[in-house]
């Protein structure tokens, strides 16, 4: 399918935001937003961003990717992922006017920016936005990555006869040993500290909320080697509210193993294109769906 790309400026608050448009000759009524996570800009790690947005744009699906204030070249100052609500709003309104035949968008997040399309539908509940999908999202805490670090990496080094060996030498394992005595303090602190409600600004519990509460569709996709997506996986299992809401109706789960944070390798990039190639049609395009057999569903 034909595929154009076009620069889309637009303001937020008062200041210029600037995304690209990856666009089809006939476009679908769904479009995808990918909201970036930080500090980078529209690209991506290893143009991942771009890639993935003319991957859907081949098969009918339009991509926006734009630059938060304070980021690329988009004005404004730097702000993180707790302060991107207005600007993830901007471009939603952008794209619905970029592409008149337009009804619904799909946040697509990497790490915090899953975290920043979480937060804006919990804030902004509307009809706009139908799907999100969320790789390795960020619910990063000192305890939580202590707990993270502890299971998947300190346990496996204690296996190894290696790092005795250089533990008793005086080597380098004895930086790790302090690590990991410092890891088991900040988790027994966390176990002793006495149970609290959660603060007002405590992104983590807004998530687990929005996750909760919102009524689209959503893909979650956790990389097999990456801390981030353990970390999530391991809070997910340890909380009551997030085991609630990873049970919720319209959530589609899957794993990549053996890839990292970003996909930096090809395989795994293209897997995850198509999964959500598969995930966009099987739930925006019904009766595309219909007429053909069903997506192949992956663990």
């Amino acid at each position: 399918m034909t595929v154009t790309e076009r620069v889309l400026c637009f303001e937020c608050q008062g200041e210029s935001l600037v995304g690209i448009l990856t666009a089809p000759q006939a476009a679908r009524d769904t479009a995808v937003i990918v909201v970036v996570g930080g500090p980078q800009y529209r690209a991506g790690s290893h143009r991942q961003f771009t890639l993935l947005a003319r991957r859907l744009a081949a098969e009918g699906w339009p991509v926006l990717r734009f630059d938060y204030r304070g980021m690329g070249d988009s004005g404004g100052g730097a702000r993180d992922f707790e302060r991107v609500d207005d600007d993830i709003e901007a471009a939603i309104g952008a794209c619905m006017a970029a592409l008149p035949g337009l009804r619904q968008v799909v946040l697509w997040g990497l790490c915090d920016g899953a975290s920043a399309a979480l937060l804006h539908v919990g804030a902004r509940p509307q009809a706009r936005v139908a799907g999100l999908c969320l790789l390795n999202p960020w619910l990063r805490s000192e305890a939580s990555l202590a707990r993270t670090h502890v299971k998947h990496y300190y346990l496996d080094r204690l296996r190894q006869p290696d790092f005795w060996r250089k533990l008793l030498s005086g080597g380098i394992a004895l930086k790790a040993w302090r690590e990991l005595t410092q890891n088991l303090s900040r988790m027994r602190a966390e176990q002793s500290a006495p149970a609290a409600p959660s603060a007002a600004g405590d992104f983590r519990g807004a998530m687990a909320k929005a996750w909760t509460m919102y009524p689209g569709a959503i893909l979650l996709a956790l990389s097999g080697d990456d801390y981030t997506a353990r970390e999530f996986a391991d809070v997910a299992a340890s909380s009551a509210a997030w085991r609630a809401a990873l049970q919720r109706p319209g959530l589609t789960r899957i794993e990549l193993p053996g890839a990292d944070h970003t996909l930096s390798q090809s395989t795994h990039r293209l897997t995850l294109e198509a999964d959500v190639l598969r995930w966009l049609q099987q739930r925006f395009a019904p009766a595309a769906q219909a007429a053909s057999p069903a997506p192949e569903q992956r663990p």
